[in-house]
């Protein structure tokens, strides 16, 4: 499947090629890596290398460190040992994962290129999907949308849905940016009778927050 890793990449190149003239449009952003990600207390996670905050809700976990299903679930390992921190239900296996990385000195960004480029770096994943589950699996690709988050200026959402083993997956995409940051969240919820995972990730995406640079 796609992954983050090649999410980053794929948008990544596409907007040195359209930020790659011209003056600067911010100094080099420093990220300290030698700090910690954050700090866990309870449900809310807040970020100490990246000023963001989320939170888990009751009976969902959140951590800093790779929940080993992940890899089972087809993530490739080195794909998510950069993300800042992780939430997940652990009953049914649904996840949600954070990460930013600095923007270019030269890249500039609005919504229209932000959802333009969202949807570009999703091209392939019908494709990755076939070669990993067999050409009969049927994908089902959501338009692109604008979604508001708080704290950041522009961002957009894609997510499709499948069935592998019987199993129903959504698995989507947000794709920002406020300055001086790209910020990538993917998600995956698994259908399980009695959850409500769909409405719990609406949920901890309406407690995170992007704060402001002092």
């Amino acid at each position: 499947m796609i992954q983050k890793k090649s999410l980053i990449i794929i948008i990544f190149s596409l907007t040195l090629i359209v930020g790659c003239a011209g003056i600067p449009v911010r100094e080099a952003v420093k990220v300290d890596l030698n700090a910690p990600v954050g700090k866990i207390e309870g449900n809310q996670f807040t970020g100490i290398r990246f000023p963001f905050n989320v939170s888990a809700l009751p009976g969902w976990k959140v951590t800093t460190e790779i929940p080993s299903f992940m890899v089972e679930l087809g993530y490739e390992k080195p794909g998510l040992e950069e993300t800042e921190v992780f939430i997940f239900n652990p009953s049914t296996q649904s996840n949600i994962q954070f990460d930013f990385t600095p923007a270019g000195r030269y890249a500039t960004f609005s919504q229209q290129s932000i959802e333009s480029l969202i949807t570009l770096g999703m091209g392939s994943f019908k494709q990755e999907l076939q070669e990993e589950y067999g050409k009969d699996i049927q994908v089902e690709i959501a338009p692109t949308e604008a979604i508001s988050l708080k704290g950041v200026q522009f961002a957009a959402k894609k997510f499709a849905t499948y069935t592998v083993k019987g199993v129903k997956r959504e698995q989507g995409w947000i794709y920002g940016f406020t300055e001086p940051y790209q910020i990538f969240i993917l998600y995956m919820i698994l259908e399980k009778e009695g959850a409500n995972d769909q409405q719990d990730i609406k949920k901890i995406l309406e407690s995170f927050e992007v704060l402001s640079k002092k």
